[in-house]
């Protein structure tokens, strides 16, 4: 019998990201898609939001992509090992309608919170259309997955070294001229989600799901708070998704470089 946040499966899914299976039946019982997890591996250790990318009766699985020593630590264990915290299911579910016709967007490690979303509108008879994007092909992931559900899956990769080059807004523009979406959703870095937050403004409605800086994942800290419809929302409590229309990205994107100097150099110390 596996132990309380025993590590019962990881896997090298692409250059520097790795995904845990988990066992915390709990959590997997509870689980729903949207929902994502606070983990903190050790005492001192910091608490890190992750997305709950997959789940059965009795495990949990996340998705870690290495950015600073935190991610690193928790990329670094092995099966077998223990995890000391684990806080969740967390955060407001995804709202899934039956047989609509949506487009799923995803940057980079987004892959992994698309997916159980995706799987859920598919269960529901509805049209899945999934669009990822990466930098190179080495940092895409999931592939075989996606093509299972989606009705049409896209790669965009920066470089053209798989799929079309270029970005996602590109290939969601094209997308936006042959198909009636219902919805689109988008997850990832806040510059694509931004983006395509202004190419869909006033023609679909769209979602995007925040990932903040958390300290206790139930709306106490305050450190998660971003303005939605110009008022004060915390991504733990209110989210992680909000409507892509009313998000003051601006106002994120100066929060979030205010000290980019001092996180770039810790980070480039710890990944020595």
């Amino acid at each position: 019998m596996p132990k309380l946040n025993e590590i019962l499966e990881k896997q090298e899914l692409a250059e520097g990201i790795v995904s845990l299976k988990v066992y915390a039946p709990d959590i997997a019982g509870k689980a729903k898609p949207g929902n994502f997890l606070i983990v903190r591996i050790g005492e001192g250790r910091e608490r890190i939001p992750l997305t709950v990318a997959e789940y059965d009766n009795n495990t949990v699985t996340i998705v870690i992509q290495v950015i600073g020593n935190s991610t690193k630590e928790i990329a670094s264990l092995k099966k077998g090992d223990i995890i000391l915290d684990i806080a969740g299911p967390l955060g407001i579910p995804s709202h899934i309608e039956e047989k609509k016709t949506v487009c799923l967007v995803a940057g980079g490690s987004g892959c992994a919170e698309i997916y159980p979303i995706a799987k859920s509108f598919k269960e529901k008879h509805g049209k899945v259309i999934i669009i990822v994007g990466a930098r190179s092909k080495n940092l895409l992931f999931w592939e075989d997955k996606f093509e299972k559900i989606a009705d049409e899956f896209i790669i965009c990769t920066n470089d053209g070294s798989k799929g079309m080059k270029g970005f996602v807004t590109t290939a969601l523009e094209e997308v936006m001229k042959r198909e009636k979406l219902d919805e689109v959703i988008a997850v990832g870095p806040l510059p694509m989600m931004s983006a395509v937050a202004n190419l869909t403004r006033s023609k679909v409605k769209t979602k995007v799901s925040m990932n903040a800086i958390m300290v206790d994942g139930i709306g106490m800290c305050g450190c998660c708070r971003i303005t939605v419809g110009g008022k004060v929302r915390f991504v733990c409590v209110d989210g992680p998704e909000f409507d892509a229309h009313e998000v003051n990205f601006d106002e994120l994107s100066k929060r979030n470089s205010l000290y980019k100097e001092e996180e770039s150099h810790v980070c480039r110390l710890s990944l020595k």
